[in-house]
């Protein structure tokens, strides 16, 4: 099993800056990738952007340039910075640990941290 706890969420301005944290516990020896995910009221969750294992990134085409993605390996933590906000990145942000199962992708969650960026 794989804990997830996110920290950091909040309210900014439109233009200001974000740092999400996640600290990952238990089996994290198994972790292949982790990412954060956001699902705004009324929509889908989506990927925000995800690092694996051998430090490979990837990001939505509509954060790229202004998310960043980041890894503690030391400390068992990701973080996500995002700057430049605007109103559309609001959303409840999740982090997320897969992790191989033979043929067989397990997903773990965090608990969601809101952001708002509103003026």
């Amino acid at each position: 099993q794989v804990q997830l706890v996110e920290s950091g969420g909040g309210l900014v301005q439109p233009g200001g800056s974000l740092r999400l944290s996640c600290a990952a516990s238990g089996s994290i020896f198994s972790i292949n990738a982790m990412g954060w995910y956001r699902q705004a009221p009324g929509k889908e969750r989506e990927l925000v952007a995800a690092i694996t294992s051998g430090g490979n990134t990837n990001y939505a085409d509509s954060v790229k340039g202004r998310f960043t993605i980041s890894r503690d390996s030391a400390k068992n933590t990701v973080y996500l910075q995002m700057n430049s906000l605007k109103p559309e990145d609001t959303a409840v942000y999740y982090c997320n640990a897969k992790r191989l199962a033979g043929a067989i992708i397990l997903n773990y969650w965090g608990q969601g941290t809101q952001v708002t960026v509103s003026s």
